[in-house]
């Protein structure tokens, strides 16, 4: 089993929800009394946060690759970044480690691939939704890409900011969310991304009636995969 290197904090409940899938996957692979080989650098959110806002993305370049680095230096075979909207710093962190990252879109991707759907509904962060680090892996692979409007864009990220990732659960904003994927599949998506970490904590696939691809369980189950594979890693 390799050892997986995570890189969380963003935010920590997020990354416990990483924890607890990771291990579930491996004693759902291995059995017995199997549980994950992994290194965790959590940061502090409070900062990372401030960054974002000021949009200061060279800061928070350096803060990931620090951060991958250290997992590299403390044994780790591959690097997991457990939030989606950090992933703008993916490139920085492969080009200054020499182990795989796994990237959470390119999971994301291959199982929206595997289960034939072309046209899915992103939410997340604004980052998430507006940029297109993630939207272009989706692209290369033949998957086509919608997002809410304006205004359910600000309704989406201000859940997750102001509410989700302060562990805030409440039941309007589920609500909300539910009426966005609804009126995403009336567009005629074949399923919806919940492209940030925390959205999974307020929907689940039970609450909508279009195939939900969570990319925390996807990217977790894709790490274990990965961690297990008996050939050398290649991403």
């Amino acid at each position: 089993m390799k050892t997986i290197g995570l890189i969380g904090g963003m935010s920590w409940e997020s990354s416990a929800v990483y924890y607890e899938l990771i291990n579930k996957h491996v004693k759902k692979r291995l059995g017995g009394f199997h549980s994950a080989q992994c290194i965790l650098n959590s940061v502090d959110f409070s900062k990372i946060e401030k960054l974002q806002r000021d949009n200061n993305w060279d800061e928070l370049n350096g803060l990931m690759v620090k951060s991958a680095k250290q997992l590299e230096n403390a044994g780790a075979d591959l690097i997991i970044l457990c939030t989606n909207t950090m992933h703008l710093c993916s490139t920085e962190i492969i080009n200054n480690t020499s182990i795989p990252f796994l990237h959470i879109a390119e999971a994301t991707g291959a199982k929206i691939k595997s289960q034939g759907a072309s046209k899915v509904a992103l939410l997340g962060t604004k980052f998430t939704m507006e940029k297109d680090f993630f939207k272009n892996i989706l692209n290369d692979l033949g998957i086509k890409t919608i997002i809410p409007n304006k205004k359910d864009r600000e309704i989406t990220h201000n859940i997750i900011y102001k509410e989700l990732v302060l562990g805030d659960i409440n039941e309007h904003s589920k609500q909300e969310l539910k009426r966005i994927i609804t009126d995403l599949k009336q567009q005629g998506t074949e399923g919806v991304i919940l492209g940030c970490t925390e959205l999974p904590l307020l929907i689940k696939p039970e609450d909508v009636d279009i195939p939900v691809f969570d990319t925390t369980k996807i990217h977790a189950e894709s790490a274990v995969d990965l961690a297990l594979n008996k050939e050398n890693i290649k991403l």
